[in-house]
């Protein structure tokens, strides 16, 4: 895309963190914006911002689970505006704990918010998006998109899958003029996983250190910078590079370190917790497991 301004920009999770940042830089570069997200004492607070640069804005709340919701949310985004150019699926919940003890109503909520509400907005945005001459959608994947840790499979299943589908998206409708990128930051300074759910009772979801995260502004910059250059894939942040490059030249590495700390006494915890697990809330011996609704 070689100009910005005056594009029309949607933007969802744009009540704070990288939503917040990424609404601000494109309106910084004279885009009106869209502001979508489901707290809308937020939501304001991200608007005035961005009528502060001098650009057009809009609200609309929306809770992306409700996927049914997305067809409403589409028609009301078609109707504010003469033309969209640029689509920012950005929402997304994190989740922390034993796979096993992840609820179905935890699994689809998470798959809801990341994957498949990204999926349907950018369906029915689609024809919108290929009637402007320099449209993009951009995936807010992340690092978590191509390496895995433990712990997080949810959040990594729908992370694979938003760089899967901008992949596929780009190869089959670069021809006609659409780009398309995945953005894989690292670990940002966001409430991401201050406001993950958390199947543990005696413990938080972990929190990155400091020094190996990136801030939503430089995201927020390279993002723009990509919308710029058409990139297919925007690495960002020097964690996130490391992690990339590792994988692709030296994948035994990981496969080394998630079996650090394996023996007898871990393969034991695990089993126990397997035949609570199996035995069921009626046996005696199985302590009901604890789950915090994901945020």
């Amino acid at each position: 895309m070689r100009r910005i301004k005056d594009k029309v920009a949607i933007v969802t999770g744009a009540g704070a963190g990288l939503g917040r940042a990424i609404a601000l830089r494109l309106a910084g570069e004279g885009a009106h914006v869209h502001l979508v997200d489901r707290d809308g004492a937020a939501a304001s607070g991200t608007a005035e911002q961005v009528a502060a640069l001098g650009v057009r804005t809009a609200v609309t709340l929306c809770d992306l689970a409700e996927i049914a919701r997305l067809d409403v949310l589409a028609e009301e985004i078609l109707a504010s505006w003469p033309a969209v150019d640029i689509l920012v699926n950005n929402a997304g919940i994190a989740w922390y704990g034993r796979t096993a003890k992840m609820t179905d109503d935890q699994w689809d909520r998470l798959l809801a918010v990341n994957l498949l509400a990204p999926i349907r907005l950018t369906t029915r945005l689609l024809p919108a998006l290929l009637l402007r001459p320099e449209a993009h959608v951009v995936n807010m994947a992340s690092i978590a998109g191509w390496v895995c840790g433990g712990r997080f499979t949810a959040y990594h299943v729908s992370k694979f899958g938003m760089v899967g589908f901008s992949e596929a998206l780009r190869a089959e409708y670069c021809r006609e003029g659409l780009g398309v990128t995945a953005v894989c930051p690292g670990p940002v300074l966001t409430n991401l996983y201050q406001n993950a759910g958390c199947s543990y009772t005696d413990r938080q979801t972990p929190q990155p250190p400091a020094w190996a995260c990136t801030t939503p502004e430089r995201v927020a910059a390279a993002t723009v910078r990509a919308i710029y250059r058409n990139q297919g894939l925007a690495i960002v942040g020097l964690t996130a590079h490391l992690l990339y490059y590792a994988k692709r030249f030296v994948p035994a590495l990981f496969s080394g370190l998630h079996t650090i700390g394996r023996g007898k006494r871990v393969r034991k915890k695990f089993l126990d917790e397997a035949r609570l697990a199996a035995a069921g809330p009626g046996s005696q011996s199985a302590a009901p497991p604890h789950h915090r609704q994901a945020a």
